[in-house]
């Protein structure tokens, strides 16, 4: 593989870099770094600013359907210049996980009401798959929705709803045939968070941070119209979508970022008398971070160079799934350790409002980022789940 970018990248690169250093809102700089409340307006602010510059929001949708249409290549420079500018992520609900699922299985009438509002900014999405017993096992899931006339009536719960809370859409997996198998009995709902019945309760995390929520239906209507694919065949958009999740989640980008972050903190925290970038096991460990990372952005270029050839995301999402969140996790372990104490000290109250750091400004963070990074082996199938599909798609076990 030529890892050597032609000069038409180098350039496409510095139109990126430029672009974000003249267009990123000012008021969002640092946001997320200083622990600072993301709110819905702050994520729709630059995902508008970025759709405005020919469809900048979707690097990786087509160009006939509003997209960037971008090449592999220059989705890899795009992402590593957005992290490299610390920039508020575009949500990955509407762009990288429903958008996909309603052009590719949607109809005509679906794509036209659906995917400009997405790609413009006018819609947040949430994503209504987990639920209290169906998580890594999200086959066995009991959301139900009842035909009655030009209706489904959906009664059940989801769980784990990222910014639920915002949301004005949710795209939910939801039992329509009880007596069908488990995969072959569900389908795939687009509902309006504003329908009468649908109830929000928040969780708070171990951070005392409001992102995730209990999400309730008691009789919901929702149009049959609001139906992608067949019914009883929404399995099929899932593991589509889960697909296209997985490779996002590997995040080679912004943890090359997390680990510039934690060099810093190892040349400034000192142990026993001397930087922690002195001490020789603290930097053994780096190196070997910093070598997984190396291995797990190839594979995650080979992965994209597939994708170009037309190809969908393989099993080897399921390994960049694996990879990028075990790499992400190790990342905020080592920044425990090397704040030591100080990332104790340092939580959000649960009632939300931001607490004095306490020790240096560098550890604010630390410690509620650690917790909340435990879930990502979880999201998207658990590692675990991803090993099984390795073992059967790639090893044939």
């Amino acid at each position: 593989m030529n890892l050597d970018f032609s000069p038409e990248d180098l350039a496409f690169r510095d139109e990126v870099r430029a672009f974000i250093a003249d267009n990123y809102p000012p008021e969002l700089a640092g946001k997320a770094e200083e622990g600072r409340e993301i709110g819905r307006e702050d994520f729709l602010k630059w995902h508008r600013i970025l759709a405005e510059r020919g469809g900048w929001s979707a690097p990786g949708w087509p160009v006939d359907y509003g997209g960037a249409g971008f090449t592999p290549v220059q989705r890899y420079l795009f992402g590593e210049e957005m992290a490299r500018a610390d920039t508020i992520p575009v949500l990955p609900f509407g762009i990288n996980m429903v958008g996909p699922v309603i052009y590719t299985f949607g109809t005509p009438e679906q794509k036209a009401r659906w995917l400009p509002p997405t790609l413009n900014g006018e819609i947040f999405w949430c994503q209504g798959y987990s639920e209290p017993g169906a998580g890594s096992d999200l086959a066995s899931l009991k959301c139900k929705a009842v035909r009655d006339g030009e209706d489904y009536v959906v009664n059940g719960q989801k769980t784990w709803t990222t910014l639920a809370q915002h949301a004005d859409w949710i795209f939910c997996l939801v039992r329509t045939d009880p007596d069908a198998k488990a995969q072959e009995g569900i389908s795939f709902l687009l509902i309006d968070m504003r329908t009468p019945g649908i109830t929000v309760r928040p969780i708070i995390t171990l951070g005392g941070e409001h992102e995730v929520n209990e999400v309730w239906f008691e009789d919901v209507r929702v149009p049959v119209a609001n139906r992608i694919h067949e019914e009883n065949k929404g399995w099929t958009c899932a593991k589509f979508l889960l697909a296209h999740e997985r490779t996002g989640i590997a995040g080679v980008a912004r943890s090359k970022r997390g680990v510039e972050k934690l060099k810093r903190i190892a040349d400034t925290e000192v142990s026993l008398g001397a930087p922690l970038s002195s001490d020789p096991i603290f930097v053994r460990k780096m190196a070997e971070l910093e070598i997984d990372l190396l291995a797990l952005e190839y594979t995650e270029l080979r992965t994209l160079a597939r994708e170009s050839s037309g190809e969908g995301p393989g099993p080897e999402s399921s390994l960049l799934k694996i990879k990028g969140t075990e790499i992400q996790q190790r990342i905020t372990e080592l920044a425990m350790e090397a704040v030591g104490p100080y990332a104790q000290a340092n939580f959000r109250s649960l009632g939300g409002d931001n607490q004095p750091p306490v020790g240096p400004d560098y550890a604010a963070r630390v410690g509620p980022t650690y917790f909340n990074m435990r879930k990502t082996s979880i999201y998207g199938g658990s590692n675990e789940i991803q090993r099984n599909i390795i073992a059967k798609l790639v090893l044939g076990l």
